[in-house]
């Protein structure tokens, strides 16, 4: 999969664009507020309907007017396709080939799309919703039928919350956990699956990036050595007087460790960057091999984060990687960015974008 061609309107200081891209590797340089990073989130909203930024889409939106557009023409196995989406006062409209899309989660599977930005640390730092979201890409791609089940979940998961927070009787509230014991604990099997696959390549990326092993570990949502069932009915005075579901995959978390010692605990603010950056590059060299996908990969501005040992580190990593990538620095001639090799050159200004090369 790659992204051929991409026509945007009205993306932060982007007020159009329409650009070819290589399959392997392009590069997009230009001054600070230049628009390179709104280039970039504009890629990642066609895959994800969303900013790495932001979850908030219409922060996405230039100033002055109500709608933006992104238009991804993608190379697939045996064809070519077309991925429009847009966002405005009526939300999210996303097309394939002219069919409505049905979600994110589809989204997902059609234009996979990573990101590692100076923000990254947060996959480490923050609350376990984004480390969640990061596992869960990946079982959407070497597990199909996963999308189905998660959806169905997620739909359950609403409906039972509601008639907790109407304060519905206790029938009328459990008649959904049967679905969501089935699809909870499908999601809960499958996320272990994959991490039993995933774990090797995080852990051998984190020794190359780090010189340190990264492991992970999931704790699931509800005491391991119990049945969802069976939390479901411990949980439920708790659920019924505090209106909300309290145990399920939804309340799972994934437990980072550097050397066998938490990440948050262990390491610095920096070395956390490179933690979540072996998770991501770990996770694209696992699915790659799976052979369920070739990813686009964003990478904002590395060489302003990292020191030049790590940096050389992290972009040798990338190049050995069957991916798409594209990546921003001020410089097209940083020596590092130089030894990624043959890429397409992006010059940004003022939010006009220019191929050069």
């Amino acid at each position: 999969m790659a992204l051929e061609r991409l026509q945007l309107e009205n993306v932060r200081c982007i007020q159009a664009a329409d650009l070819v891209f290589d399959a392997r590797r392009n590069l997009i340089y230009g001054a600070n507020a230049s628009g390179k990073t709104s280039l970039l989130e504009a890629i990642y909203f066609l895959g994800r309907a969303r900013s790495f930024r932001s979850a908030r889409s219409e922060t996405l939106i230039r100033t002055g007017v109500d709608r933006l557009t992104t238009i991804g023409h993608l190379s697939r196995p045996h064809r070519q396709s077309v991925l429009g989406l847009g966002y405005g006062r009526a939300g999210l409209e996303a097309r394939l080939d002219g069919r409505a899309v049905a979600g994110v989660a589809e989204l997902a599977t059609i234009f996979p799309v990573q990101a590692i930005d100076p923000e990254l640390h947060q996959l480490i730092e923050e609350g376990p919703q984004q480390r969640r979201r990061f596992l869960d890409w990946g079982v959407f791609h070497v597990e199909p039928s996963f999308v189905d089940t998660w959806q169905r979940f997620q739909r359950t998961l609403r409906q039972r919350n509601a008639a907790l927070r109407a304060r519905s009787p206790a029938d009328l509230v459990r008649v959904w956990d049967g679905e969501l014991i089935g699809t909870g604990t499908h999601i809960a099997a499958a996320r272990q699956r994959y991490l039993a696959t995933l774990n090797p390549h995080v852990r051998s990326m984190g020794e190359r990036l780090l010189g340190h092993p990264v492991d992970l570990n999931l704790a699931q949502g509800w005491a391991a050595e119990r049945s969802l069932q069976e939390a479901l009915d411990r949980s439920w005075s708790r659920d019924n007087e505090r209106g909300m579901t309290h145990v399920g995959p939804h309340r799972a978390d994934l437990q980072i460790r550097v050397d066998g010692q938490l990440a948050r605990e262990r390491v610095s603010r920096g070395q956390q960057k490179l933690v979540a950056a072996a998770m991501l590059l770990g996770q694209l060299r696992c699915d790659s091999e799976q052979g369920s996908m070739t990813a686009a990969l964003l990478v904002d501005d590395p060489a302003a984060e990292l020191d030049t040992e790590s940096l050389d580190k992290l972009l040798a990593e990338i190049r050995a990687l069957p991916l798409q990538l594209f990546i921003t620095a001020l410089d097209h001639g940083h020596p590092a960015l130089e030894r990624l090799g043959a890429a397409a050159r992006f010059h940004v200004e003022h939010g006009n974008l220019t191929r050069l090369i």
